[in-house]
């Protein structure tokens, strides 16, 4: 089981951006990247708005979440965020353990 946490980072003026391309050049992704238990960590923009970042956060269990949510990485990253001016929506969901049925298969181009 793996949970995913989808952020969805909101600000104006291209901040949301501008926190994503902090993050990644500061080193704080590659290193949540490192941790134990991280399994992908990436950003994305949204086609219709500009002022949105969203960020797929994925970990092996709630315990490696609370591991990094205790790590001096948050409060980074907490820094930034109000550097930024950054609002968040948080989603999470459970992976499917069963996979990707077979009947799903078929529309699903390699």
């Amino acid at each position: 089981m793996a949970i995913i946490v989808n952020i969805y980072y909101r600000g104006k003026n291209g901040n949301a951006k501008r926190f994503a391309e902090e993050m990644i050049s500061s080193g704080i992704v590659a290193d949540i990247r490192a941790e134990e238990g991280n399994i992908k960590y990436e950003y994305f923009f949204p086609m219709d708005d500009e002022e949105t970042v969203l960020l797929i956060d994925s970990w092996v269990n709630q315990q490696s979440i609370d591991i990094h949510h205790a790590s001096p990485m948050m409060e980074k990253i907490t820094k930034l965020r109000e550097k930024y001016d950054l609002h968040m929506e948080v989603e999470r969901y459970v992976s499917d353990e069963d996979g990707i049925p077979e009947t799903d298969k078929a529309f699903i181009q390699e």
